[in-house]
Parts: C-alpha cells; structure tokens; sequence
C-alpha cells in the first residue's frame, strides 16, 4: 500500500493533458515534489508558476535513452514513477503509412516505456520500493480500428505492464496498469472522442485509489469501468494470478 503525502513522484509528459492533471491532482493531495520529465522542460512552466519549488522540471525523452538515464540521475530521490508519455497516429493497418505509424508508436510507448523502467526500478529499489505507475488504455484490451496501430502499441505496453508487476514485486514495486477510455485531452481529440470524453482529473484519482487499495488495474472513467467490469474475471484468474510456464 502506498500514499502520495510527503513522496517525490516523477511523471513523464507533465506537461499538457493527462500528465499534467497527475501533477496538480497528486501536488494538491500532498505530495512533497514532482519532477515533470518533458522533452521540453520550457513547457512546463505553469506547474512552476502555481507550485513554485515542488515542481522541478527535467528533460527526457522517451525515444532517447541517454536522457531517460539522465533524468534518473537527477530524480535520485524518487518514490513513484508515472509514466504518462505516449504518442498516437490515427492510422489503420491497411493504409502505406501504418508502418512507419506503427514503427513510432512502438518506439515511444513501448520501448520508452521499458527506458523507463529499466532507469527507474533501480532507483525506485534504492528508496525502498515505491510504485511504478504506467498509463496504458482501453485500447490494450481491445483494437479500435481507426486507430490500429495505436491500439497494437498499447497492447504491447500492457503486456510489458504484466511482466515490471511480477518482476519488480522482488523489490516491493507496486506497478499500476492505468486504463483510461476517453479523456479530455488533444490526444483525445485528435482520436476524435471530445464528444464522449470525460475529464483528465479522474485519471489521477484511480491512480490514488490503486496506490491506496495495492490494486494492479486502474479504470478511471465510464468506459474504462465498463470494460474492467467486463474484463475482471480474467483479469483476476489469469493476469493477475501466480501462473508458471513448464
């Protein structure tokens, strides 16, 4: 069980939408610093402007691993691990550009999401354990078309999600799989979803409720409680089940 008062979080792309709302949500319920790991650390300002010294700026770039090691140098205190940053390309798998969409994708959601990990679980280890929080979707459990490659990508990252749950639990990691539905964001419209789309502070209330309860899937709006309803048997009988191979 984990809390947010008095910790040092990190969250990648802080800067804008979901990220940010993570930001202010968890600063407002206590937390002692947030490190808002951007590419550019200009972008984060307004957090500055509102939150004065509890809020430092780092640069990272989930496609550059050197930064991602960088900015684990810096954030040495760190207690909880946010990785909010993605990329999305509304393409279809049977458009020209789908591979070069998909290639993208891959690159920033799923191996930036193992930079990530791999820079941060020794420091999460070092502090005690923490939690490693990562934003997947309701698209990890099902593909929306419009967006294919999109939805791949985060199918790839949930799975990755599965394994940093078993392995960092030796190094007693909390790891959270957040699955938002649509949210009100630029990525949100940008998939053309503002018309059904709910706000970006619920994301971060799941994610408190996960660190409170020890829960490994977070569902923050009405879609996304509609499918983890219709996912939990599975979810609990097989994800999250002690299961060995051979």
């Amino acid at each position: 069980m984990n809390t947010i008062e008095n910790k040092s979080v990190l969250i990648t792309g802080a800067n804008r939408g979901i990220g940010k709302a993570i930001a202010e949500v968890f600063l407002k319920r206590g937390a002692a610093k947030v490190y808002a790991a951007v590419r550019d650390v200009g972008s984060a300002q307004s957090l500055v402007d509102e939150f004065g010294e509890r809020v430092q700026p780092v640069a990272l770039d989930l496609s550059d691993a050197a930064s991602i090691e960088q900015a684990a140098r810096v954030a040495s205190d760190v207690d909880i691990v946010v990785n909010n940053g993605g990329v999305l390309k509304t393409a279809k798998v049977l458009e020209s550009g789908a591979f070069e969409a998909f290639a993208f994708e891959i690159d920033v959601n799923v191996y930036g999401l193992m930079r990530v990990a791999q820079a941060f679980a020794p420091v999460l280890a070092a502090n005690g354990g923490g939690a490693f929080v990562q934003l997947n979707s309701v698209a990890s459990f099902k593909n929306f078309p419009d967006f294919g490659t999109y939805s791949a990508s985060k199918a790839a990252a949930y799975s990755v999600t599965q394994s940093l749950k078993d392995l960092l639990a030796a190094q007693n990691t909390q790891v959270i799989s957040v699955h938002p539905g649509p949210i009100a964001t630029d990525m949100g419209d940008a998939a053309g979803l503002s018309e059904i789309a709910e706000p970006a502070e619920l994301v971060p209330e799941a994610i408190l409720e996960a660190l409170e309860s020890g829960a490994f899937h977070a569902y923050p709006d009405s879609m996304a409680k509609q499918v983890g309803a219709a996912y939990a048997s599975f979810a609990e009988n097989v994800i999250e089940a002690e299961m060995s191979v051979g």
